[in-house]
């Protein structure tokens, strides 16, 4: 766990969340690996407007936060997988329900916007 992360106060449990999820990657990282541990070229390629320079910031960050853990394969070429650890799944229910809402979200906004909303 990083050093700000212990230091935020107990009733701004948020924040910590925010802190450690916080971004446009971090929740789409884990949403990919939830269903199986992936190479950085497979994440790469999964996400197609991500910087390779964010994407590493952000895998940084995620293992630093014990969310993934990062192996190294001795092999030639080597081979680095990143997978989640329990910590990591333990998002994945709250990850769906996010998932959930902004399909829900958008399809409001989108039906608001060609105005067929039916107010009742």
């Amino acid at each position: 766990m990083r050093e700000d992360i212990e230091q935020m106060p107990d009733y701004c449990t948020i924040e910590v969340a925010m802190t450690v999820l916080g971004g446009k990657w971090k929740l789409v990282i884990l949403n990919y690996l939830f269903a199986e541990p992936r190479r950085f070229g497979e994440l790469r390629r999964l996400l197609p407007s991500i910087t390779q320079r964010m994407l590493t910031r952000q895998l940084r960050e995620l293992e630093a936060d014990g969310l993934l853990v990062r192996t190294v394969y001795r092999e030639v070429p080597p081979k680095v997988e990143y997978s989640l650890t329990t910590t990591g799944r333990s998002l994945e229910t709250i990850a769906d329900q996010l998932d959930q809402w902004g399909q829900w979200y958008r399809d409001t906004q989108i039906t608001e916007s060609t105005g067929d909303n039916q107010s009742t």
